[in-house]
C-alpha cells in the first residue's frame, strides 16, 4: 500500500487518468488531454469524446436505445449509435505489451459503466471493452472489437441482472440506468458480477498464459461529484465497495486461486471537497461561474475587435482547465494565434476578479478605509492563479520547476487555439458553493490517489515514499517479463517486490 501516490500532470480529468494508468505515461505521451474536446479537423458543431469513433457502431443495443431517424437528417447519423475505439490513444498499454509478447495468446479486457474508462486503460489491441447502454444498463461494445456480444455477455444482459440492480438502487423499471443506478452502491456489485461473467465466459487465467482485466468502478466518481468525498453517502459507497471487493476476491480465490492472481488498485484522479464545506473552515474555496466568465470575455473581445456585433470568440461549453478559442473568428478579424491567446490570457485575471462581490479597495498600494468594516468573515472570492497559452505549453517557456513539469505533461495537440486556466486551490467551476464538486486542477487533492498491489511477488507493508500512478504499469510489466508500454515513464517499485532468491 503506497499512501502517497500523486499524478504528475495538471489536467486531472477522467479520460487522461485512465489512459495514464494503462500506458504508464502522461498526456504528452498518450495524447488524451480531456474527456472530450473541440477537434478542429472533425467538427465545429460539437465536441468529440476521447473515444468517439464514427467509423464504428455500438452492438446489440435494446431497440429502445437506438435513435429514430429525424426528418432531414442523414440516415447513417440517426439509425445507429456512433461507436467508440482507442483511436486517440497514442501509446501502448500494459495489456498491449502482454498481447505483443505472447503473439496474441494473452487476452485483455476493459469493463466500466463509461466507454472511456473501459477502452483507454485496456489499450489498442484489447480483445474487448464493455460499458453500459445508459438507458437500459445492458452491456454493449463497439464493432471495433466485435460484430456481436459474446454469448456469455448476451446471457448476462437477459438474465434479469440489470433489473435486479435497478431494484437494489430503488429505481425499479427505470429507463435512466446510468443516471439513477450509476451513482448507487448497486452499480459496483453490478460491474463486478459482469466481470465474473467475463472471466468465466472467456476462461481467463486458466489457459497457461497471463490475461488482464481492467475494471473501472464508476459509481464512486458519480456519487462523489454530487455529494463530495466527505459526505455520509460517499462513506456508505466505500463501505459497500469494501464488501463487494471482499466477495469478488473470494470468488477469484475459489475460481482461479488468488495465488495465481495479481491485483492492483488505483484511481484516475482525486477530488476536492465541495467548496462550501471547505469555505466553512476558512479555506479560500469558491465556485466560479464560467458561463459568466465566457460572457464577459466575449463582450470585451467584441468591444475591441467587432464593435456592435455579438461574435462568439470562444467555443461554447467551458470545461476547465481549457478555454478554447474559435480560431475562425479571430482569423476573420485579422488576429493570429499568438496574439489571440495572449489577449485572452491577459484579460482573464480582470474578468475573474469582476466576479468578486466584495473586492478590497486600495489607494496607492494601501488599503483604503472602509466606512463599515464587516463583522463576519466575507465569502471567498474567485481568483485566477495562472494562465498559459497553447503556444507556451507546446514550445515553452514554462516555469523551471515541478510546476512546469506538471504543465508540460498535460499537453496534447488537437488543432485548436486555447489557454489553460488554473484557479486558486479549492476553487471550482460552478454556480453555487454547495452544487457539487469536480476535478481538473494541478493541485495535490486532484492528483492524490490510492495505489496498492496484492499477489505473490509483493512484500506486505505500507510505504510512504512519493510514487505515481505511472509506476503501476511499469511495475507489472517488469514482473510479467514484458516491455514497458511504449511511452512509459514510470518507475519499477522495487521496494515493494520480494527479492529473488
Amino acid at each position: 500500500w503506497f499512501a502517497d501516490c500523486y499524478f504528475d500532470y495538471a489536467n486531472t480529468k477522467t479520460a487522461p487518468g485512465h489512459a495514464t494508468i494503462g500506458t504508464g505515461a502522461y498526456t504528452d505521451g498518450h495524447g488524451i488531454e480531456s474527456n472530450d474536446w473541440w477537434d478542429a479537423s472533425r467538427s465545429y458543431d460539437s465536441k468529440v469524446s476521447s473515444v468517439q469513433d464514427e467509423r464504428y457502431q455500438l452492438v446489440d443495443l435494446p431497440q429502445a436505445s437506438i435513435p429514430a431517424n429525424q426528418p432531414g437528417a442523414p440516415s447513417w447519423a440517426t439509425s445507429w449509435v456512433i461507436g467508440a475505439s482507442p483511436l486517440n490513444l497514442r501509446a501502448t498499454t500494459l495489456g498491449d505489451e502482454l498481447r505483443l509478447a505472447t503473439n496474441g495468446r494473452s487476452r485483455v479486457y476493459g469493463i466500466s459503466l463509461k466507454d472511456r474508462a473501459a477502452i483507454l486503460p485496456a489499450g489498442q489491441s484489447a480483445n474487448g471493452a464493455f460499458w453500459i447502454d445508459n438507458t437500459s444498463g445492458y452491456y454493449t461494445t463497439s464493432t471495433y472489437y466485435m460484430e456481436h456480444l459474446p454469448e456469455w455477455a448476451r446471457a448476462f444482459n437477459s438474465s434479469g441482472r440489470p433489473a435486479q440492480a435497478a431494484r437494489e438502487a430503488l429505481v425499479e423499471g427505470t429507463t435512466q440506468f446510468f443516471d439513477l443506478v450509476g451513482h448507487m452502491p448497486a452499480a459496483n456489485s453490478y460491474e463486478l458480477d459482469f466481470t465474473k461473467s467475463l472471466i468465466s465466459g472467456e476462461k481467463l487465467g486458466l489457459r497457461g498464459v497471463t490475461d488482464l482485466v481492467v475494471v473501472s468502478l464508476s459509481a464512486n466518481d458519480i456519487r462523489g461529484h454530487q455529494f463530495g468525498p466527505d459526505s455520509d453517502l460517499e462513506e456508505q459507497m466505500i463501505l459497500g465497495l469494501d464488501r463487494d471487493l471482499d466477495s469478488f476476491n473470494s470468488w477469484l480465490d475459489q475460481t482461479i486461486g488468488l495465488g495465481n492472481v495479481w491485483l492492483a488498485l488505483t484511481a484516475d484522479h482525486g477530488i476536492p471537497p465541495i467548496p462550501g464545506d471547505a469555505a466553512k473552515l476558512g479555506i479560500h474555496a469558491a465556485a466560479v461561474n464560467m458561463d459568466k466568465v465566457y460572457e464577459t470575455l466575449n463582450a470585451e473581445l467584441n468591444k475591441r475587435h467587432s464593435p456592435g456585433q455579438r461574435l462568439n470568440y470562444l467555443l461554447p461549453d467551458p470545461d476547465l482547465p481549457y478555454i478554447v478559442l474559435d480560431k475562425r473568428i479571430f482569423i476573420n478579424v485579422g488576429i493570429d494565434e499568438k496574439a489571440a491567446e495572449e489577449e485572452v490570457a491577459a484579460l482573464l485575471p480582470a474578468v475573474m476578479a469582476s466576479q468578486d462581490p466584495h473586492p478590497p479597495k486600495f489607494l496607492a498600494g494601501i488599503p483604503a478605509p472602509v466606512v463599515q468594516p464587516s463583522q463576519q468573515r466575507l465569502p471567498p472570492s474567485p481568483h485566477l492563479q495562472a494562465v498559459y497559452t497553447r503556444l507556451q505549453l507546446a514550445n515553452g517557456p514554462l516555469p523551471p520547476s515541478e510546476w512546469g513539469a506538471l504543465l508540460a505533461h498535460s499537453y496534447a495537440e488537437h488543432g485548436n487555439w486555447f489557454v489553460m486556466a488554473v484557479l486558486d486551490a479549492y476553487q471550482l467551476p460552478g454556480t453555487g458553493q454547495f452544487a457539487g464538486t469536480t476535478h481538473f486542477a494541478p493541485w495535490s487533492y486532484d492528483r492524490h490517489v490510492p495505489l496498492a498491489f496484492y499477489g505473490a511477488p509483493f512484500l506486505p507493508g505500507e510505504y510512504h515514499g512519493r510514487v505515481a500512478p505511472v509506476d503501476l504499469a511499469a511495475t507489472l510489466a517488469s514482473l510479467a517479463g514484458v516491455n514497458q508500454p511504449s511511452a512509459s515513464v514510470g518507475r519499477i517499485l522495487t521496494e515493494a517486490i520480494k527479492p529473488v532468491k
